[in-house]
């Protein structure tokens, strides 16, 4: 039986992560009524993660029983770095290296037959969210994501700052270990992913307990350990402990140099090891900023949208024409 047809649709948003990819699809009203998610694929190249998308976003429509061509248009939050030009990503740091390009504006225009898809790093569309469906509409904030990879999105004086290239906010790879003694995905040394981003943070734990192999209820050598593992530990194991407060250093440190570049009166925090562990990420982070901040010290929260947040805002952009201002919603 094939699901009843709504039409005309309005916009969809998209959010390409690492892990997941998620699609939404929103009535005129910005109302979302269909929704898919299913896992990033690992490969065999880029092109299976486009194809993986422009199924989202058909599974999203037939929640609903939409045609892609119905959809006025499409916002996109993906991982990076972008290349805004050719609508691509290109040489994602946190997927297998097979994965040099990923294809998006191009053949997502093609599937809605629009032109108005709009492409942002997952952390602009984070901070597009945020402000977009804040009771109170912040003009200097930021969305900060700690997931998978780091990064931030900025708004100062109202505007989300993109980059020439869409790249702008990439604060997980700000250097700050001079030593360098982590790898970043990225494959540069000392970078605040390195340390403290999902899928570092375990490799941060063998490297500690390497330089001082105490003992430990953590499964330092089992190659499935985690770094819900390290948390789910917090409390009851003194290394998993020890690994959680230098965590929690970096990140302070990253904080406090993202307040002294953008002056933000707000930091919100986003992503899986946030989420899932506000207390022991969040509260660490406020109480070292006092010592580290020479101006205003932001409200540090957790995000109001949850897991929400990228394709909220990507739908948010695709309703305001790419830029997340409410005067600018299409009706």
């Amino acid at each position: 039986m094939q699901p009843e047809r709504h039409s005309p649709a309005g916009y969809a948003g998209v959010d390409l992560g690492a892990t997941n990819i998620r699609a939404v699809v929103a009535d005129a009203d910005g109302d979302i009524v269909g929704s898919d998610e299913r896992p990033t694929p690992r490969g065999p190249a880029g092109i299976a993660i486009t194809e993986a998308v422009l199924s989202a976003l058909r599974a999203a429509c037939e929640d609903r029983g939409v045609d892609p061509t119905d959809l006025r248009a499409v916002g996109i939050g993906s991982i990076g770095p972008l290349d805004l030009a050719a609508g691509v990503v290109s040489n994602p740091a946190n997927l297998p290296d097979t994965i040099d390009r990923i294809p998006l504006t191009g053949p997502v225009s093609n599937l809605v037959d629009s032109d108005r898809v709009y492409l942002h790093n997952d952390t602009n569309a984070g901070v597009i969210g945020e402000r977009f469906y804040a009771d109170r509409n912040p003009d200097d904030m930021v969305y900060l994501t700690i997931s998978s990879g780091i990064g931030a999105g900025v708004a100062v004086d109202g505007h989300v700052l993109s980059g020439w290239d869409g790249n702008a906010g990439e604060v997980g790879h700000m250097t700050l270990d001079p030593e360098g003694l982590m790898t970043c995905g990225c494959g540069k040394d000392g970078h605040w992913e390195a340390y403290c981003s999902g899928n570092n943070i375990p490799r941060y734990a063998e490297f500690l307990h390497t330089e001082d192999p105490v003992e430990t209820a953590l499964p330092v050598a089992d190659p499935d350990f985690s770094a819900a593992d390290v948390f789910a530990h917090a409390g009851d194991d003194t290394f998993a402990d020890f690994v959680i407060d230098q965590v929690a250093h970096w990140n302070a440190i990253g904080v406090a140099n993202v307040v002294h570049a953008y002056a933000p009166l707000v930091v919100y925090v986003g992503g899986a090891v946030a989420l899932n562990n506000p207390d022991l990420v969040l509260d660490p982070i406020r109480d070292r900023l006092d010592d580290l901040v020479m101006a205003n010290i932001p409200d540090v929260q957790l995000t109001t949208l949850g897991d929400d947040v990228v394709v909220r805002g990507a739908l948010a952009s695709a309703m305001t024409a790419g830029t997340g201002d409410r005067g600018r919603m299409r009706r």
